[in-house]
């Protein structure tokens, strides 16, 4: 049995909007204790307040969330400045929270202190761990979602799929906040994991589509690309976008060895001088690579492509829940469509399925069914639970 239920409210006074949160969940949930819950909160929220709140009606309750950039739910469906939370309660499904804290400068350590704490709750073999890390510290200064995963699959025992997002502050880039149990964190990796008879499938899709001719990386650090068969970053991309300069409506699609599945990098700062651009996620060495376009009609509609990806897979025959983590730029890009996304997952499913989901300032996913998990931008990324 899993029960997952539903509260979302856009009232701006945070005791009101967590009241109404919780009335809601309540009523749902018919007398059943939840034992975990999400939540993902607007930025300006006081969100102490929210979790002293969410642990008085729920005693001791293993939750996990964090700011963002939108939020998404069945209950409200498409906001901004809103307040959403989504409760599970399972008599055969372990879910258990651990944090870890220093993500920016020890993410190994962060990782491990994570998993450790969830790990010592219960003894069955973790399934599915969704992650919800900082991307910005109160200092302004960014983590790194490459390392923070890859912190994350070596802290666990065994193949995990990590699905989640980093948190957001509404496009302010200066601190991002987390949530555990009563703790408001700014540098911290916060994660939920599922054991048990636990179900579930993803999906992604992101609407662009790569143009030209496919390229190797010959040259980068990091977040810096120099060189794309041996000529500046700039010129290359300046070979498809004429006079424009790379911008978020043209990422680069990074290629996983001979595969046609591609992961997507953003460009954020470029240095005409050394023709360099400065992206805001690694770019290997000997990657192949490819510039990307996309409309905004191509944009929205991956919400729903992702979504059919997750259904066609899931395994068994009816999910109970859904989860949706979309990226910030495609928020900013689509505007006034942003909505479009959500309404198109939601018109594709059942009426009764409880949805939850935010704008993050980076996704994690598997590129493919039961493959490894990849750290993602500009994608839109679905969950479906379920136990039966």
């Amino acid at each position: 049995m899993l029960k997952v239920v539903v509260g979302h409210s856009e009232d701006p006074n945070t005791q009101i909007a967590v009241e109404e949160v919780l009335e809601q969940c309540k009523q749902d949930l018919a007398g059943i204790v939840p034992q975990a819950g999400l939540l993902f909160a607007a930025i300006d929220f006081e969100h102490g307040v929210i979790l002293k709140e969410i642990n008085r009606v729920f005693p001791g309750i293993d939750l996990i969330g964090c700011t963002t950039d939108g939020e998404m739910s069945s209950v409200l469906g498409f906001q901004q400045d809103s307040l959403t939370l989504m409760l599970f309660s399972s008599d055969t499904i372990n879910i258990h929270a651990g944090v870890g804290y220093a993500a920016r400068d020890k993410p190994f350590l962060a990782a491990e202190q994570a998993v450790s704490q969830a790990s010592q709750k219960g003894n069955l073999a973790t399934k599915l761990c969704i992650c919800l890390p900082a991307s910005y510290t109160a200092d302004g200064s960014t983590t790194n979602g490459e390392l923070i995963l890859e912190g994350l699959k070596k802290a666990f025992d065994s193949e995990v799929t990590i699905i989640g997002g980093t948190a957001g502050d509404q496009y302010r880039f200066q601190t991002t906040y987390q949530f555990f149990g009563t703790e408001v964190l700014t540098d911290s990796l916060p994660i939920l994991t599922f054991s048990g008879d636990i179900l579930f499938s993803y999906g992604i899709a992101c609407g662009w589509k790569p143009i030209g001719l496919k390229k190797i990386v010959t040259k980068s650090c990091g977040t810096v690309l120099y060189e794309i068969d041996g000529e500046p970053a700039l010129k290359f991309y300046k070979r498809y976008l004429w006079d424009k300069m790379p911008t978020a409506e043209n990422p680069l699609a990074v290629y996983e060895g001979d595969s046609d599945r591609y992961y997507m990098r953003v460009p954020n700062t470029y240095d005409t001088e050394t023709g360099s651009i400065n992206f805001l996620g690694n770019i290997p060495e000997q990657a192949i690579v490819q510039v990307t376009e996309a409309s905004r009609n191509e944009i929205v509609s991956a919400s729903e492509t992702g979504l059919n990806i997750a259904l066609k897979n899931y395994p068994g025959t009816k999910p109970e829940a859904v989860l949706l983590f979309s990226c910030c730029c495609r928020r900013w890009l689509l505007g006034t469509r942003a909505k479009e996304e959500y309404q198109l997952v939601k018109s594709t499913l059942s009426t009764d399925i409880p949805i939850c989901g935010f704008y993050t300032y980076g996704e994690f996913a598997p590129l493919e069914p039961q493959g490894s998990t990849y750290y993602h931008q500009e994608t839109f990324v679905t969950l479906l639970l379920g136990t039966r």
